[in-house]
Protein backbone atom coordinates (compact mmCIF):
# COMPACT_ATOMS: atom_id res chain seq x y z
CA UNK A 1 0.00 0.00 0.00
CA UNK A 2 1.04 3.43 -0.78
CA UNK A 3 1.39 6.29 1.56
CA UNK A 4 -0.96 7.79 -0.50
CA UNK A 5 -3.86 5.35 0.47
CA UNK A 6 -3.43 5.20 4.08
CA UNK A 7 -6.06 6.05 6.07
CA UNK A 8 -5.87 8.74 8.47
CA UNK A 9 -5.53 6.10 11.66
CA UNK A 10 -2.50 4.36 9.52
CA UNK A 11 -1.13 7.50 8.53
CA UNK A 12 -0.71 8.66 12.17
CA UNK A 13 0.57 5.43 13.35
CA UNK A 14 3.20 5.84 10.31
CA UNK A 15 4.33 8.84 11.03
CA UNK A 16 4.61 8.31 14.81
CA UNK A 17 6.50 4.94 14.19
CA UNK A 18 9.03 6.78 12.05
CA UNK A 19 9.23 9.02 14.92
CA UNK A 20 9.67 6.60 17.01
CA UNK A 21 13.05 4.79 15.29
CA UNK A 22 14.91 8.01 14.61
CA UNK A 23 14.47 8.84 18.60
CA UNK A 24 15.87 5.33 19.08
CA UNK A 25 18.55 5.79 16.53
CA UNK A 26 19.52 9.18 17.38
CA UNK A 27 19.46 8.08 21.50
CA UNK A 28 22.06 5.05 20.39
CA UNK A 29 24.17 7.51 18.31
CA UNK A 30 24.28 10.39 21.53
CA UNK A 31 25.13 7.09 24.16
CA UNK A 32 28.13 6.07 21.80
CA UNK A 33 29.25 8.32 19.33
CA UNK A 34 31.32 11.60 20.03
CA UNK A 35 29.42 14.47 19.69
CA UNK A 36 31.50 16.27 17.51
CA UNK A 37 30.64 13.71 15.27
CA UNK A 38 27.05 14.20 15.41
CA UNK A 39 26.77 16.74 12.78
CA UNK A 40 23.49 15.57 10.80
CA UNK A 41 20.11 15.85 11.90
CA UNK A 42 18.10 12.57 11.90
CA UNK A 43 14.32 12.27 10.82
CA UNK A 44 13.10 13.34 14.41
CA UNK A 45 15.30 16.51 14.49
CA UNK A 46 18.00 14.95 16.90
CA UNK A 47 21.90 15.53 15.64
CA UNK A 48 23.72 12.40 14.90
CA UNK A 49 26.56 11.29 13.05
CA UNK A 50 26.57 10.54 9.20
CA UNK A 51 26.64 6.77 9.95
CA UNK A 52 23.52 6.89 12.41
CA UNK A 53 22.11 9.36 9.81
CA UNK A 54 22.34 6.79 6.59
CA UNK A 55 20.81 3.73 9.38
CA UNK A 56 18.18 6.58 10.48
CA UNK A 57 16.79 7.42 6.92
CA UNK A 58 16.87 4.01 6.08
CA UNK A 59 14.87 2.32 9.01
CA UNK A 60 12.91 5.83 8.26
CA UNK A 61 12.10 4.54 4.53
CA UNK A 62 11.51 1.11 5.51
CA UNK A 63 8.76 2.10 8.27
CA UNK A 64 7.53 4.77 4.57
CA UNK A 65 7.00 1.38 2.74
CA UNK A 66 5.79 -0.88 5.41
CA UNK A 67 2.76 -3.01 3.71
CA UNK A 68 1.71 -4.33 6.57
CA UNK A 69 1.22 -0.65 8.59
CA UNK A 70 -2.47 -1.20 9.28
CA UNK A 71 -2.05 -4.84 10.88
CA UNK A 72 1.34 -3.93 12.43
CA UNK A 73 2.66 -5.81 15.67
CA UNK A 74 6.71 -5.69 15.33
CA UNK A 75 8.83 -6.26 12.71
CA UNK A 76 9.95 -9.21 14.53
CA UNK A 77 6.77 -11.14 14.46
CA UNK A 78 5.95 -10.01 10.74
CA UNK A 79 6.92 -12.68 7.61
CA UNK A 80 7.59 -9.81 5.46
CA UNK A 81 10.84 -8.54 6.49
CA UNK A 82 11.86 -5.01 5.10
CA UNK A 83 15.42 -4.36 6.58
CA UNK A 84 18.12 -6.22 4.66
CA UNK A 85 19.98 -8.53 7.31
CA UNK A 86 22.89 -6.48 7.89
CA UNK A 87 20.43 -3.65 8.70
CA UNK A 88 18.05 -6.05 10.94
CA UNK A 89 21.14 -6.86 13.03
CA UNK A 90 21.97 -3.01 13.14
CA UNK A 91 18.51 -2.09 13.98
CA UNK A 92 18.46 -4.43 16.74
CA UNK A 93 21.74 -3.50 18.22
CA UNK A 94 19.85 0.12 18.40
CA UNK A 95 17.06 -0.94 19.98
CA UNK A 96 18.41 -3.44 22.53
CA UNK A 97 20.74 0.02 23.67
CA UNK A 98 17.60 2.76 23.31
CA UNK A 99 14.84 0.92 24.25
CA UNK A 100 15.37 1.00 28.05
CA UNK A 101 16.44 4.67 27.87
CA UNK A 102 13.54 5.49 26.12
CA UNK A 103 11.30 5.48 28.98
CA UNK A 104 13.35 8.37 30.68
CA UNK A 105 14.23 10.49 27.24
CA UNK A 106 10.71 9.74 25.52
CA UNK A 107 8.28 8.13 27.55
CA UNK A 108 5.25 8.43 25.48
CA UNK A 109 6.83 7.05 22.57
CA UNK A 110 8.58 4.25 24.51
CA UNK A 111 4.73 3.12 26.33
CA UNK A 112 3.22 3.53 22.73
CA UNK A 113 5.66 1.26 21.41
CA UNK A 114 5.74 -1.18 24.02
CA UNK A 115 1.98 -1.50 23.62
CA UNK A 116 1.82 -1.52 19.82
CA UNK A 117 -0.14 1.12 19.57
Amino acid sequence: MDRTEDSPKTAKRREREKRTISQMVALNCAGNHAPEARTERAHCGEAVCPECAQMDAYAVLRTERCRKMEAKTSCEECGNHCYRPEMRDRIRSVMRYAGPRMLTKHPVAAVRHLLGR
